[in-house]
């Protein structure tokens, strides 16, 4: 298989990212150097600056004000540690952000060969497939599949409270009594759906997190799948040395 290399126009704009993280292309006002200035430090046409700063914006990362100049969006920042097993809700309320669920899609159907996997179930158990978008400020900042049996959530248990974690539901029925999640982590690149849900464009990068949570018992009770936008999330995770 040939591997090509992603566009230059995403190449420039991962590295202007980079650079807005660490602070190192910002300054004292916020502001961005000039397309000029990007220009000349990645070694870029002025065409390919303008599109990468264009999928920056359409991420939310920065704004272009006509005249002004180009800034860094003054948004809060998710910063989750991987070690503690809360909900994308509970992270944003601990900084006063608030969320909400749009575009929930709700099924029950018989689970695919790789959710069976999963979930450690018969290739044809029921589940209850939970797909939604979570908006802050109007800006979809994530994208959530979770898959469970319905032996364990029905469509009837999502009540008009549902906020859209499944967390923070089992959490408050305290049923399934929980154990851990086991959780791997990658980049994804966004397919058709995924651009049009965050909007994005199609083949930009994304956090992807799959996870299984497993009861005390030892069952798998929910396989979830998450989509993060870059910018908004800083995941990190806290290792000890062993005496």
């Amino acid at each position: 298989m040939v591997r090509r290399s992603p566009p230059l126009a995403r190449q420039v704009a991962q590295e202007i990212l980079r650079g807005v993280e660490s602070g190192k292309l910002v300054r004292a006002n916020g502001a961005l150097p000039s397309e000029a200035e990007l220009s000349q430090k990645f070694t870029v046409s002025r065409a390919t600056i303008r599109d990468a700063l264009a999928q920056l914006e359409q991420r939310g990362i920065i704004v272009r004000r006509h005249g002004a100049g180009t800034f860094v969006t003054p948004l809060p920042r998710l910063d989750a540690g991987l070690e503690e097993l809360v909900s994308l809700e509970t992270l944003a309320r601990r900084i006063g952000l608030e969320t909400r669920m749009s575009h929930p899609r709700i099924e029950e159907r018989a689970a695919t060969s790789i959710e069976a996997e999963r979930l450690n179930v018969p290739r044809d158990t029921r589940v209850l497939s939970i797909a939604r978008v979570i908006l802050t400020d109007a800006r979809p900042i994530a994208y959530l599949i979770d898959v469970v049996p319905t032996i364990v959530l029905t469509r009837q248990d999502l009540d008009k409270n549902f906020r859209g974690s499944v967390l923070d539901l089992f959490l408050s029925r305290r049923d399934p009594a929980l154990s851990h999640s086991r959780t791997e982590i990658h980049i994804a690149l966004a397919d058709a759906m995924l651009a049009r849900e965050l909007r994005i464009k199609r083949g930009a990068p994304l956090h992807q997190l799959v996870a299984q949570l497993f009861a005390r018992d030892g069952r798998v009770v929910d396989y979830s799948i998450s989509y993060f936008v870059p910018g908004y999330f800083s995941f990190h995770v806290i290792r000890q040395v062993r005496d």
